[in-house]
C-alpha cells in the first residue's frame, strides 16, 4: 500500500511539473481584412487545438493600434505579430530584431488606393495636397504611383494625417486627395465627387500581409501557428455552413457587415492554400519587391540616422540569397513551414 501511495505521489509531482512547464507564447494582431481570420482561429478553438498538438499555449491579443502592436513585438512583449513586409523591415528588423516572415497571408490587390476630387488621374495630383499616414504603406503606394507616371513627391505636398482623421478631412474638403486603405478607402470612394485614380492592384504582390515571428522562437510555435492558419483558410474558403459562419464572425470582429467584409476580400489576394503561399514566397518577384521597399525606406530615413546605405540590413530569401548585408540579416522569408503545411507534414 505504501509503495502504491509513493508511486501516486511521484506521478502527481511529475504530471504537475509537466503541465506547469507548458510554455505560453503571446501573439498579437490588429484589424485588417486579411488578419481577421486570426480572431476566428482563436474563438473557434483552432489555435488551442494546434497549441495542444505541440504542447504549448497560444495566447492571441488584439492591439487596436497597428503600429503600436509592432512596437510591442519589437520591444519583446510578443513572440509573433501580424504586419506588412515594409513595416517588418523598417521597425523590428532595422531595430535589430531578427524576424522571420512565417506565413504570407495575402497581398493587397486594391485594398489600398489613391482617391481625389477635382481630378481623375495620378497626373492630376500635381500641385495638390495629399493626405496620408506618412512613411506607411500608403506613402509607399503614392511613391510607386508617381514613379509609374513620371512624377515625384516634389510635384505635390504630402500632409501627414492620422488614419482616424483622413475620412472626415477628405469628405469635408471639395479639393481633397488622400491615400488610404480599406475600409476607409471604400468610404471615401463612395463619395459622389471622388475618383479612385490608383490602387494596389497596379502593383500586385508588393504590399504583403504576413505573420512575423522572432527567428529564435522554437519550431513548435512556428508549426502550431502555420497549422492553425491553414486550417482556418480551408474553412473560410469553403462553400458550406462552416464557411459562412466563419465569414460572419470575421465581419463582426472587423466591425462591419458580411457584405462589407466580402467586398474587402475581393480586393485582397488571399493565399487560401499553403501551396499558393509557398509559390509566391519562393518566386523571383519577391526579391524585386523587397528591393523597391528597402530603397523607398532608406531614402526616407527609415533605416535610422546611422545607416550608410540600403544594404545595411540583410533580407534573406528561401533560396539562400540575401539582399544587403549578409552579416546582418534581420528579415528572413522562410517557406519551410508553409511547405510542410502544403505537404500535410505539420
Amino acid at each position: 500500500m505504501r509503495k502504491l501511495l509513493k508511486a501516486l505521489a511521484i506521478c502527481t509531482l511529475f504530471c504537475t511539473s509537466t503541465v506547469s512547464a507548458k510554455q505560453t507564447f503571446d501573439i498579437c494582431w490588429s484589424h485588417y481584412t486579411g488578419w481577421e481570420p486570426w480572431a476566428y482561429a482563436d474563438e473557434s478553438g483552432i489555435l488551442k487545438k494546434w497549441g495542444d498538438k505541440y504542447n504549448i499555449n497560444l495566447k492571441l491579443t488584439l492591439v487596436n493600434d497597428y503600429i503600436e502592436s509592432i512596437n510591442l513585438y519589437t520591444t519583446g512583449k510578443f513572440a509573433a505579430c501580424v504586419m506588412t513586409n515594409m513595416d517588418a523591415l523598417t521597425i523590428p528588423s532595422v531595430g535589430g530584431i531578427d524576424s522571420t516572415a512565417l506565413i504570407i497571408g495575402d497581398f493587397s490587390n486594391g485594398n489600398d488606393g489613391i482617391v481625389m476630387k477635382q481630378g481623375d488621374s495620378v497626373k492630376a495630383l500635381k500641385g495638390r495636397k495629399v493626405n496620408l499616414v506618412e512613411l506607411s504603406v500608403s506613402h509607399y503606394l503614392l511613391s510607386r504611383a508617381l514613379e509609374m507616371n513620371g512624377m515625384s513627391e516634389r510635384d505635390l505636398t504630402v500632409v501627414n494625417t492620422s488614419d482616424a482623421d483622413i475620412g472626415s478631412i477628405f469628405l469635408s474638403d471639395a479639393n481633397a486627395a488622400a491615400v488610404t486603405w480599406n475600409p476607409i478607402l471604400l468610404q471615401l470612394h463612395s463619395d459622389k465627387d471622388a475618383a479612385l485614380v490608383f490602387d494596389s492592384s497596379k502593383i500586385p504582390g508588393e504590399i504583403i500581409d504576413m505573420m512575423v515571428v522572432k527567428t529564435a522562437e522554437p519550431d513548435t510555435l512556428k508549426k502550431a501557428l502555420t497549422g492553425a492558419w491553414y486550417e482556418t483558410m480551408t474553412i473560410m474558403s469553403g462553400k458550406n455552413k462552416a464557411a459562412k459562419e466563419a465569414i460572419a464572425l470575421m465581419a463582426k470582429t472587423a466591425g462591419g457587415t458580411v457584405a462589407e467584409y466580402e467586398a474587402q476580400l475581393k480586393t485582397t489576394a488571399m493565399f487560401y492554400t499553403a501551396a499558393e503561399a509557398t509559390q509566391f514566397t519562393t518566386g523571383a518577384k519577391l526579391r524585386d519587391t523587397m528591393d523597391y521597399v528597402r530603397t523607398f525606406s532608406y531614402d526616407r530615413g527609415l533605416f535610422g540616422e546611422g545607416a550608410r546605405s540600403k544594404d545595411d540590413v540583410g533580407i534573406a530569401f528561401p533560396d539562400g540569397s540575401v539582399l544587403g548585408n549578409k552579416d546582418n540579416v534581420k528579415l528572413r522569408f522562410d517557406s519551410r513551414y508553409m511547405q510542410m503545411a502544403a505537404d500535410g507534414k505539420l
